[in-house]
């Protein structure tokens, strides 16, 4: 149970802290944040977490890197359905907290597009379906080759978290025009059940498939040829 906690607290702070960014300092009048600013947020929050409760349950806060890790053979299949669950309620609930933070804003109709993800019309730089899945693949892919080569028990001792938190903070550099960036289910699905105005539900599936897809790669890539001597 502790590290089911581990991993609802820090998907909760990663959706809280990195779309919280993106919905509230992004593009506020005159002093905006922008996409550096998001991307920055969204690294710090799994920077912040590894250390955090990374001892307790390895810091997953995403189940593409939860199903990487167990491809690469770094993580048991028994516990990957309580990871992701917890994963999933972590983002959705954190989502639900944000809502509630918006809707107090003066003026507030709807929350629009929230900081859902989305390909051709619902794409930030209308980028097509295609486009989408190969980024989605390619980025969550090189991810987890960051996060399984740092936890490497040769790598340096004490800094996977900040190479993680770099990485995902890049990833975000960029993709947020093309897709808004994912390459976490959980966070796609806590956006997409509540934006407004696009079929963001039924582009959904893109957000897990790919990713997972790309996190499946990466973990047969280190287990064939990284983590033999």
């Amino acid at each position: 149970m502790k590290k089911l906690f581990a991993e609802f607290f820090g998907t909760f702070w990663l959706v809280f802290g990195g779309c919280g960014s993106a919905i509230f300092a992004a593009g506020f009048p005159d002093l905006g944040i922008g996409f550096v600013g998001v991307s920055l947020a969204f690294g710090l929050t799994v920077l912040t977490m590894a250390y955090a409760v990374g001892h307790v349950s390895g810091a997953h806060f995403n189940p593409a890197v939860s199903i990487g890790l167990w491809a690469g053979g770094k993580f048991p299949a028994k516990e990957l359905p309580g990871y992701i669950i917890a994963q999933l309620v972590g983002a959705i609930v954190a989502a639900t907290a944000l809502l509630y933070i918006v809707s107090g804003k003066a003026g507030f109709t709807d929350v629009g597009g929230f900081a859902a993800n989305g390909y051709d019309a619902l794409s930030p730089g209308g980028y097509s379906m295609m486009s989408a899945l190969v980024a989605e693949f390619l980025l969550t892919m090189f991810f987890l080759l960051i996060i399984l080569g740092s936890t490497y028990p040769k790598a340096p001792k004490g800094f996977a978290g900040i190479a993680i938190g770099l990485a995902l903070a890049l990833i975000h550099l960029i993709s947020i025009p093309i897709t808004n960036t994912s390459v976490n289910p959980a966070r796609s699905t806590s956006q997409a059940l509540f934006a407004e105005g696009g079929d963001y539900l039924g582009q959904l599936w893109l957000f897990w498939l790919a990713p997972i897809a790309g996190a499946i790669v990466a973990g047969l890539i280190h287990k064939t040829f990284f983590s033999k001597d």
